[in-house]
């Protein structure tokens, strides 16, 4: 729905001005659909940190989406 959308994108926002880089992990995983090991290539970091990174960043987004649709 439109309102799933909106919420997704605010967590998204609101994460970017928490933590860019971790917002950038999960725009390269999650819509540009590159893998763990793309996205250290482009990030130059290693696959762990990415992985680490984009791991917390689902569980965060959870949270905060949660916080506005608890029904997702």
């Amino acid at each position: 729905t439109s309102g799933e959308v909106i919420a997704v994108d605010e967590a998204l926002a609101k994460l970017e001005k928490e933590n860019p880089a971790a917002a950038e992990v999960v725009k390269l995983r999650y819509f540009a659909g590159l893998s763990v090991d793309e996205t250290a290539s482009v990030l130059e970091t290693s696959p762990s940190t990415v992985d680490r990174t984009w791991r917390m960043s689902r569980a965060w987004l959870r949270v905060e989406i949660g916080k506005v649709m608890p029904d997702l």
